[in-house]
């Protein structure tokens, strides 16, 4: 069995990449290029120590600051669903750990993440920065209001449960584009949710499957 030494000592196999491409393509993940980005980010990069063991488990996992890094078929279906393309512009609400921006980043011309614990937002940028991905812009901010001098742009995605989609979020989302967010309680089950932006600017929304993600706040962090 062959394997590879991570940052954190442990060791990660080309067994398990592979059951875990694998398994993402028995669930219907069938877009290759989604796929290949999967293969091509090295997730236990983007957990913590104690949890690189896991980091190919189709689980959440937690990360600092109380926050999550989704699971993988969570994270490639929602890749897949925002349909992204080379030309495209991508913002991304909610940075974490820095791992769908990876993924966005193979995929993407550039990739604005807003993060409000600047803990998490300088980690993530180290990662990326460490992985080469020189497309991804990074920010400490109120993700509720977006990034309207990066805007407008071609994709939003949203990773964090919101009861309703931010009226500045829409505003920024280009014509034709897609938003892709988790709508529904804070404290519950939320539906991943597809809009599509018309000409009219009008949002055509399509409900796609029931997950749980940490909820949307407005504002930075007051100290992490």
């Amino acid at each position: 069995m062959t394997a590879e030494k991570t940052e954190a000592g442990a060791e990660i196999s080309a067994e398990a990449r592979m059951e875990f491409l694998l398994g993402l393509r028995q669930r219907g993940i069938r877009d290759t290029n989604v796929l290949r980005a999967l293969e091509q980010v090295p997730r236990e990069r983007f957990v913590g120590e104690e949890q690189v063991a896991l980091a190919f488990a189709d689980r959440a996992l937690p990360i600092d600051c109380g926050q999550t890094i989704s699971q993988p078929y969570v994270v490639a279906a929602m890749t897949e669903a925002l349909d992204v393309r080379p030309a495209h512009k991508v913002l991304e609400i909610g940075t974490g750990s820095g791992y769908q921006a990876a993924i966005l980043a193979h995929l993407a011309k550039s990739i604005v993440s807003i993060e409000r614990y600047r803990t998490l937002a300088d980690e993530a940028r180290s990662r990326l920065a460490e992985l080469g991905l020189a497309n991804v812009t990074v920010l400490v901010g109120d993700g509720t209001e977006g990034a309207r001098d990066y805007g407008p742009f071609d994709r939003i995605v949203v990773t964090a449960a919101t009861p309703e989609i931010p009226k500045a979020l829409t505003e920024q989302l280009a014509a034709g584009g897609i938003l892709l967010a988790p709508v529904g309680p804070h404290d519950g089950v939320q539906m991943l949710t597809r809009f599509e932006k018309g000409s009219s600017g009008k949002l055509a929304a399509e409900e796609l499957m029931a997950v749980r993600f940490v909820p949307l706040v407005a504002g930075k962090a007051a100290s992490l």
